[in-house]
C-alpha cells in the first residue's frame, strides 16, 4: 500500500511561517490534484485561507489545471 504524501503538510507549514511566496511556488509544482485538495482542507482548518486570499485563488487555478485532461503528453 502506498504511503500518503506529506507534501500538503509541508506547504501548510510554509504558509504558517509566513513564506507565502514559497508556498505559491510549491503549488505550481504540486504532485497531483489530491495533494492540492488536502492542502485546501489543512488551510481551511487552520483558517489561513481567509488571511491569504491569494492562496485560495492559486489553489483554485492550479487544481483546475491539474484536474483537466491534457491535450497531449510527452512520450
Amino acid at each position: 500500500m502506498a504511503k500518503k504524501s506529506v507534501w500538503a503538510h509541508k506547504v501548510c507549514a510554509l504558509v504558517r511561517s509566513g513564506n507565502t511566496d514559497a508556498a505559491l511556488a510549491q503549488m505550481r509544482v504540486a504532485p497531483d490534484p489530491q495533494d492540492l485538495k488536502r492542502l485546501r482542507v489543512l488551510l481551511q482548518q487552520s483558517s489561513l485561507l481567509s488571511r491569504h486570499p491569494a492562496l485560495a485563488l492559486a489553489l483554485d487555478d492550479h487544481l483546475a489545471l491539474l484536474s483537466s485532461p491534457r491535450l497531449h503528453r510527452a512520450p
